[in-house]
Formats: C-alpha cells, sequence, structure tokens
C-alpha cells in the first residue's frame, strides 16, 4: 500500500481532517464532538496521511506550537501498518522546523510503554479525560532527531 503524507493548514483541510477524527475519536472512542474538536485546532500544525489508491484521508495528528503531540488518529482498516509512526515522524519534523526543545504527549494508559520504547518519558500521575486514563510523556527534541530512523516505515 502506498500514501501521501503531508503538512495542512486546518483552514484548508479541517473537513478531512474532521473525516478522520470524527470517525476514530467521536465514534470509535465515544468522545462527545464538543471535546475532540477545540480552539487548538486553527492554532496548531496538522499531518494528513491520505492513501494515494483511494485518495482518501486515513490518518491525521497535530502538534501545538507549545510541542504538544495530539489527536492521532488512524483510520481501523490502516491500524495494522503503523501509520501512527508515520504521523508521529511528520510531527517531530514540524518540532525541529519550530525549533523546540521538548515534545510531550498525553498517551492513553495502553500505549505508554510504545511510547517509553520511543524514547518518551513519563510526566506526573495518570489522570483521567473523556473517561479514558492518560499519562503525560515528554521527550527531548534532540533524543529523537538523533534516532529519527526509529519513526521512520
Amino acid at each position: 500500500m502506498s500514501y501521501s503524507v503531508c503538512r495542512v493548514d486546518w483552514q484548508q483541510a479541517e473537513p478531512l481532517l474532521k473525516d478522520v477524527r470524527e470517525k476514530v475519536f467521536v465514534c470509535e472512542w465515544r468522545i462527545p464532538k464538543r471535546i475532540e474538536f477545540d480552539r487548538h485546532d486553527k492554532s496548531s500544525y496538522h499531518i494528513l496521511v491520505c492513501d494515494d489508491k483511494s485518495q482518501e484521508p486515513i490518518a491525521t495528528g497535530r502538534i501545538k506550537p507549545s510541542g504538544e503531540i495530539s489527536r492521532i488518529a488512524v483510520l481501523i482498516n490502516y491500524r495494522h501498518l503503523d501509520i501512527d509512526t508515520v504521523v508521529i515522524q511528520g510531527l517531530l519534523q514540524v518540532a525541529q522546523e519550530l525549533e523546540l526543545k521538548e515534545i510531550f504527549i498525553n498517551a492513553p494508559l495502553h500505549d505508554v510503554t510504545r511510547f517509553q520504547q520511543r524514547y518518551f518519558t513519563p510526566q506526573g500521575g495518570v489522570y483521567m479525560e473523556a473517561g479514558i486514563p492518560f499519562q503525560k510523556m515528554a521527550c527531548k527534541v534532540k533524543n529523537l532527531s538523533a534516532k529519527a530512523h526509529f519513526l521512520s516505515h
């Protein structure tokens, strides 16, 4: 399978980004739309992955100017391809362009080990949001950039 990865602006790609996030977070995870789509979308940097054959959006993620990675969503039929690592790599490139020193993610508890394997370390305690347990995890951008091959597909 081939796919295209690009950085997009919320204002131009909003329907495509919303389509993926709504299917994953609103329909699957049952997160209310009012929580899923927030004021940070307009000021964040977004990555969009599209299937080259169908031209349909299959994954997305965002990074805020503060370095927070969030809203990584991959459609269910594509999760076996580790497309999330492609999204994370795109967001890491944005972090490098912004010359951020550190990035962080609020990872669902079941993904903590996966992020630890990617040089993220837990910060603080576990907390609940929208009925889901999360753990904040942080990583120095220089730690990731030296090991960027680790995030590639």
